[in-house]
């Protein structure tokens, strides 16, 4: 009998249990993960950057997280003796059109409390003398760090705490009753007073094994990447985005340094057939009938038309990928970047074809669910972490269902 039980052993599980302990020292936690690592996913694959809160709308849990989180996450790794960079970024308008999107940025970035300030063609010039924009926004915040490091830190601490881990654990079957949950994987049942389904790319299989009805399914977008190479990785000096479209749900091709003093150039967003998908011959049927049957993915398809096909586009032509690129660094060439791992992100989507822009929890009898924690997720899992330990219940409370 556990207290709490986690299931998912990426960066938001780990944090969740690290919050769990730090509130509750005595609390017996589990944290069930089907892989035979922990972090191998989303938390391994993304772009190493801590947000700063630019570009979520105010006041909701992405804009709050997003700022808290980058500080509580640069502090967990001054203390912890993470390797990071608080480098900064700049968003680039390369026409007036940008412009005008990026003073409209620039005075929401100020009601998220974030510290950022125009800068002319020559002061941009300055930060990254590489780059073409007639405008930018500088956000000094903005870091990298190597978020499977920092995962690996909060593993070491809550093992310390005497959190358990239970790898290669599959979940089959949940029986969430009033006063206590069964976990059935393919090895072994466990049993708590409560569970966090921290699940990521498979949190919505998790809550339809609970018996909740609910109007989200995940669809898997793949997010392409290439990198400089090591001659041309001094084309950028820390983080250079395009501005942002509103009407397309994702951020645009940007670049990138990583803490290994690689620079990476992407991604891309196409759809997936496979759930944990990192490659584009990457099928698996089921993944991929239960999005082509899910009559929202075909409404969010027809309203984002255009830029959806500009997006399978440059995963395909390794030309057009370029142009996306060279719009910001003109002097990359072709023969400057070459294909690095790509990842996959976990986005929920509704029944009407509406992507569930902010970070998303379900409550259930005896558990929460955190059905949506895309990007900046990594950035706000402490905070995130945090939030669900505040939710549920203390263990001497009557938890009524």
């Amino acid at each position: 009998m556990y207290d709490f039980i986690i299931i998912g052993g990426g960066i938001v599980g780990l944090s969740t249990a690290y919050a769990l302990v730090q509130k509750d020292p005595l609390a017996k936690v589990m944290i069930i993960e089907k892989e035979q690592q922990l972090s191998l996913h989303q938390t391994g694959r993304n772009s190493g950057v801590i947000h700063s809160g630019v570009y979520y709308k105010p006041g909701s849990l992405k804009a709050r997280m997003a700022v808290k989180g980058r500080t509580s996450m640069v502090n967990f790794c001054r203390t912890h003796h993470v390797a990071h960079d608080v480098c900064g970024k700049v968003l680039v308008a390369t026409d007036r059109e940008e412009v005008a999107r990026m003073d409209a940025l620039y005075h929401r970035v100020q009601q998220n409390g974030v510290t950022v300030s125009k800068l002319s063609r020559d002061e941009l010039s300055g930060f990254e003398p590489h780059v073409n924009g007639i405008a930018a926004l500088h956000v000094p915040q903005t870091g990298i760090v190597d978020y499977k490091k920092v995962s690996e830190k909060l593993a070491d601490l809550l093992r310390d705490s005497g959190v358990e881990f239970s790898f290669g654990s599959p979940v089959v079957n949940i029986e969430e009753g009033s006063d206590l949950v069964t976990i059935e994987t393919e090895e072994k049942t466990f049993r708590a007073r409560f569970f966090i389904n921290c699940a990521g790319l498979q949190s919505d299989r998790i809550v339809k094994m609970t018996g909740i009805h609910t109007e989200l399914q995940i669809v898997p977008f793949r997010g392409e990447y290439y990198k400089l190479t090591e001659e041309k990785s001094h084309f950028v000096n820390s983080l250079i985005y395009p501005v942002p479209n509103p009407d397309f749900p994702f951020l645009g091709v940007h670049l990138t340094k990583m803490m290994d003093g690689s620079v990476h150039a992407g991604p891309n967003a196409v759809l997936s057939l496979k759930r944990e998908g990192y490659k584009k011959t990457d099928i698996q049927w089921r993944d991929m009938l239960e999005v082509l049957t899910f009559s929202g993915f075909w409404k969010m398809a027809g309203q984002n038309m255009k830029e959806g096909t500009k997006e399978m586009v440059r995963s395909f032509n390794k030309r057009h990928f370029l142009k996306s690129l060279q719009r910001l660094v003109p002097d990359i060439m072709e023969q400057d970047i070459v294909t690095a791992d790509a990842g996959v992100r976990a986005q929920a989507m509704l029944r009407n074809g509406r992507l569930v822009d902010d970070f998303y929890m379900i409550p259930g009898k005896r558990s929460i669910h955190v059905c949506n924690a895309p990007s900046p997720a990594a950035t706000a899992s402490l905070e995130i972490g945090k939030e669900i330990a505040e939710r549920i219940p203390e263990r001497t409370s009557v938890i009524v269902s």
